[in-house]
């Protein structure tokens, strides 16, 4: 599909596959129904099921120890000429839509594990497909921009369903339900993957022609024993700092949504915020996201991708010291928040493109798969260290809960530094 550059919308959108566009679409119905769960679940299973905060950091966690074995498979699958991405969405489309399932009638935290569990395998074999997908229908000069779409069809479908579990919550008082929808959205996306999605030109390869799945890991990792020297330093580097921003992000699903329910108080009552509040307040987050998604990654462009990492980090502290102030401030609390929010927006829509355009760049083609799952891999590692930890802070006195996000400023100056050392080996 050509935009031609007949109107001013063809600057922001540049030529971009028709796959990408059907592929959001299908991400788009299923964010919604993630979007129901996503910020609640948390809620639900510490204020309804009455776990711990740890405890349920633990069992969210678990998702990621499933997770490195999805996604190791996953990107074995989705570089197979036999099986492909098409087949590897589809497996990981039917796990998701079981786990959410497992999810909605969980009542304790063994329940609560297994559920888990499945997801994690679920959202494993998703991602280095996924991103492999959008990365075989862009070119170089509009791969940030392609990627972009597909973070805009998320954040788009993620602040719809936000809104949705509100507006359900409100009405029928029931969280459950909340994961049966999240359900139907993954059976949807199933149908989209299904009936829209072809394999892509680079899955076309003769078998002979590709390197041999364990190689090409081994190829990634291996290092030289002889000269000590780590064989494709640029990625490991990266993946180094990734893991930072990843951790980073998992607060924001799992930690935030408690901590506005139970620590952030509003004047008034002296209670926190209610479920319609934080609703509102994560649809914010998530609509001001997709405000800047297109024009952030129009900016950052023209920059280095370290750059646009080192933009990201930068906003992360912010955020984090504004989440530290309005938890220890004696009023405007709500202001506070929503100043964090919108900083933690443009934190992600300068991370997201510029990272998976990094991936692509750095991958051999036939080798995408590969490389995105161990891309993916960084989630995993920043959901199994970020969610305990989060419930971990959450479960300590007020003065360690408020310093929590203190430490997470410390954290972007080591950041900062690996981002530093990253610029002058790609520059090599």
């Amino acid at each position: 599909m050509k935009l031609a550059s007949q109107s001013q919308l063809s600057s922001w959108l540049p030529s971009i596959h028709p796959q990408v566009w059907i592929f959001a679409i299908g991400r788009f119905l299923s964010e919604v129904g993630t979007g129901c769960t996503l910020f609640y679940a948390p809620i639900f299973f510490v204020n309804q099921l009455g776990l711990s905060a740890t405890s349920v950091g633990v069992a969210l966690g678990s998702a990621s120890i499933s997770g490195v074995v999805g996604r190791i498979a996953g990107g074995f699958l989705a570089d197979s000429g036999h099986w492909g991405r098409r087949r590897t969405l589809l497996l990981a489309t039917a796990i998701s839509a079981i786990a959410s399932l497992v999810l909605a009638a969980t009542n304790n935290f063994t329940s609560l594990v297994i559920g888990s569990l499945i997801s994690g395998l679920g959202i494993g074999f998703y991602w280095p497909a996924a991103e492999a997908v959008v990365a075989d229908a862009s070119q170089i000069d509009n791969r940030r921009e392609t990627f972009a779409i597909a973070r805009l069809a998320d954040n788009l479908g993620l602040a719809i369903g936000i809104v949705l579990a509100g507006l359900l919550i409100a009405i029928i008082g029931s969280y459950r339900w909340l994961f049966v929808i999240d359900a139907i959205s993954f059976l949807v996306f199933f149908g989209v993957v299904y009936v829209g999605i072809i394999e892509t030109e680079q899955q076309q390869i003769e078998e002979s022609e590709k390197t041999e799945h364990f190689a090409s890991w081994m190829a990634v990792l291996s290092v030289d024993a002889k000269q000590l020297v780590v064989r494709h330093r640029r990625f490991l580097v990266y993946i180094a700092v990734n893991i930072f921003f990843t951790i980073y992000i998992s607060q924001i699903h799992s930690t935030l949504p408690l901590y506005f329910k139970n620590f952030v108080l509003v004047e008034s009552t002296a209670t926190g915020f209610t479920e319609t509040t934080i609703s509102g307040l994560f649809a914010w987050h998530l609509v001001f996201a997709i405000i800047c998604q297109l024009p952030v990654t129009s900016i950052l462009k023209r920059c280095s991708h370290t750059f646009a990492l080192t933009v990201s980090a930068i906003f992360w502290a912010i955020g984090f010291g504004l989440i530290w102030v309005s938890g220890t401030a004696t009023s405007h609390h709500l202001v506070w928040v929503i100043l964090a929010l919108g900083v933690f927006a443009v934190a992600i829509v300068s991370y997201t493109p510029s990272s998976a355009s990094l991936v692509t760049e750095l991958a051999p083609e036939n080798q995408r798969g590969v490389y995105f799952s161990i891309n993916a891999l960084c989630w995993a590692v920043g959901s199994f260290i970020g969610h305990p930890l989060g419930g971990w802070a959450l479960d300590q006195p007020q003065i360690i809960t408020n310093s929590y996000w203190l430490g997470f400023i410390l954290s972007v100056a080591i950041a900062l530094a690996i981002l530093q050392y990253l610029n002058r080996i790609l520059a090599d």
